[in-house]
């Protein structure tokens, strides 16, 4: 079973920043795409970015310009800086990672339980 641990949410007044960081940990050979999503309260979830082993990277449209993701692959952990943050910005983001097994070899799909971001206006 792999394990994501979100942290580094909490609130910020509109025009800060915040550095959101997700450590995965359990039996894992290989982690490939991850990515962050968020979901606000009576909103549907949404993919906020998402990064490939490799680097590429997908940077939704509400946040071009204001959020980099990233990737530390030899800890198994990703990264968004949030910046120029807007009270719209607030949601729980989730962390995901697609994982490849050390023992069975299996590929899963891994959630984090979320961090609070809220952003004041």
């Amino acid at each position: 079973q792999v394990q994501l641990v979100e942290s580094g949410g909490g609130l910020v007044q509109a025009g800060g920043s915040l550095r959101l960081s997700c450590a995965a940990s359990g039996s894992i050979f290989r982690i490939d795409v991850m990515a962050w999503y968020r979901q606000a309260p009576g909103k549907q979830r949404e993919r906020v970015a998402d990064i490939t082993r490799g680097g590429s990277t997908t940077l939704a449209d509400s946040v071009k310009g204001r959020f980099t993701i990233s990737r530390d692959n030899a800890k198994n952990t990703v990264y968004l800086q949030t910046n120029s943050l807007k009270p719209e910005d607030t949601a729980v983001y989730y962390c995901y990672a697609k994982s490849i097994n050390a023992s069975s070899g299996r590929e899963t799909d891994n959630w984090g339980q979320g961090t609070q971001v809220t952003v004041s206006s």
